[in-house]
């Protein structure tokens, strides 16, 4: 049954997009690439056929099939696979681990906290190599976070500095904190404050209204209410502040 209008106009765009999925895993494919699949045994490649098919042979299609079989979806088992995604997801991750700790140039540097010298000795040494081909997109791919990661990120994660990689909201609510002990926002305004603030990082096309002033525009984007309920000060403050204080590449997928 459809949602009514109604309904949907008192919700944010955030609150109404998708953010869970279900996968039918109808032969335990998951499963078993989960936890039985070993993925450091090296699988050799099935021997070339040498079988010639006659071209006279002559197939006769069945004219339908009744199976009496239980049918199997009549029960079913949800399991959550979690923001770390699956075991073959994360794998990758865990190579690229292996690889820098197992290098005596890194780990010297590293315990010199040299992270710039880390990260250029890694660009030139590690990354784009045969086999694996790292690289930061598919080390963040690999984890499954929703922004980009720096270099210095993962090596903090790897070196135990960090005990996690923060997805993108989790950053803005963060980033918002710090703006919010500094200019501590009436209460009316503080909801409008927060969704422009959020919304001014992660929206280029909502930045470059407020930027070029083309508030004319704002009647079409979802962002209006809080652009239009907020304090001519706050307007003005958020985005010198984000401007002054938060690099916006890093919120960027």
């Amino acid at each position: 049954m459809p949602i009514p209008k109604t309904l949907i106009e008192n919700f944010t765009p955030a609150q109404l997009e998708k953010k869970k999925f279900k996968l039918f895993d109808f032969f335990a494919n998951c499963e078993y690439f989960e936890h039985e699949f070993n993925y450091d045994e090296v699988i050799k490649l099935p021997a070339k056929s040498t079988f010639i098919r006659s071209k006279s042979t002559e197939y006769t299609p069945l004219s339908g099939y009744d199976s009496t079989m239980p049918d199997p979806l009549l029960t079913y088992i949800a399991t959550d696979i979690g923001d770390q995604g699956m075991k073959i997801d994360r794998k990758l991750f865990q190579r690229f681990e292996d690889v820098v700790k197992e290098d005596a140039v890194v780990n010297e540097m590293m315990k010199q906290q040299n992270f710039e010298a880390a990260e250029k000795y890694i660009i030139e040494n590690i990354f784009e190599k045969p086999k694996e081909y790292y690289n930061l997109d598919k080390l963040r791919q690999a984890v499954k976070i929703d922004r980009r990661l720096s270099l210095r990120e993962v090596l903090q994660k790897i070196y135990g500095l960090i005990p996690f990689f923060k997805n993108k909201d989790e950053m803005l609510e963060e980033e918002f904190d710090k703006f919010d002990s500094q200019y501590l926002p009436d209460e009316k305004d503080f909801s409008y404050a927060k969704h422009f603030f959020k919304s001014y990082i992660t929206d280029s096309q909502f930045r470059e209204i407020i930027e070029k002033k083309k508030f004319a525009e704002l009647n079409t984007n979802p962002n209006e209410e809080s652009f239009r309920k907020l304090s001519p000060e706050l307007r003005k403050k958020i985005p010198e502040y984000i401007k002054d204080n938060i690099p916006l590449n890093q919120f960027m997928a």
